[in-house]
């Protein structure tokens, strides 16, 4: 039901941001906010918490954002607010952006390291990606320690897997396949 709901406040903030000429920016505090909230397992606590009273929730959101966002943006937090519904901010900044992505006709990779990317290996990532599909893409950086290192990097259905544990998983299945003869 939550996320049914999140897509109706998605598009409806997306709707009054075209009319406005202000997509670009609510998409960006949408990033924004989705990070922010994926970082802070604090945050996003407070925000289901039904103890937390509505009002403490939105003036948090309110001076953690304050002055970073957009007037409509912050509109949505306070309507949210109103409607008891800051549980779902994380999903609407999501299916925002979900939404906002196939509007503008742009891909988003998925690339799975063992670290965090670096802002300026996302940027060539980004645009050795804009070089080979040839159209703009955005990049969501999954964090998998089981990788061991190198990267996974998934565009739509195709994916390139050049990350250590795969080929490690490869050197083992030749060592398995091998025929190796003992000279004893």
């Amino acid at each position: 039901m939550s996320t049914r709901a999140a897509l109706r406040y998605a598009k409806a903030i997306l709707n009054l941001a075209e009319d406005n000429k202000s997509e670009d920016a609510v998409n960006a505090d949408m990033q924004l906010i989705a990070a922010t909230i994926a970082e802070s397992q604090d945050l996003e606590v407070m925000l289901k918490s039904p103890i937390v009273k509505t009002s403490e929730k939105v003036n948090a959101l309110e001076a953690i954002f304050g002055s970073q966002i957009n007037t409509y943006t912050l509109e949505l937090i306070k309507l949210l607010g109103e409607k008891r519904r800051l549980d779902i901010l994380a999903l609407v900044s999501k299916s925002y952006q979900a939404i906002y992505n196939h509007l503008k006709s742009i891909k988003v990779a998925q690339v799975t390291t063992a670290v965090p990317l670096t802002k300026v290996l996302e940027a060539k990532v980004i645009e050795k990606i804009k070089q080979l599909t040839g159209s703009a893409t955005t990049i969501e950086n999954i964090i998998n320690p089981e990788i061991i290192g190198g990267f996974v990097l998934r565009i739509g259905d195709i994916q390139y897997d050049a990350s250590v544990s795969r080929s490690l998983t490869l050197l083992e299945r030749s060592f398995d396949n091998s025929q190796f003869i003992s000279k004893n």
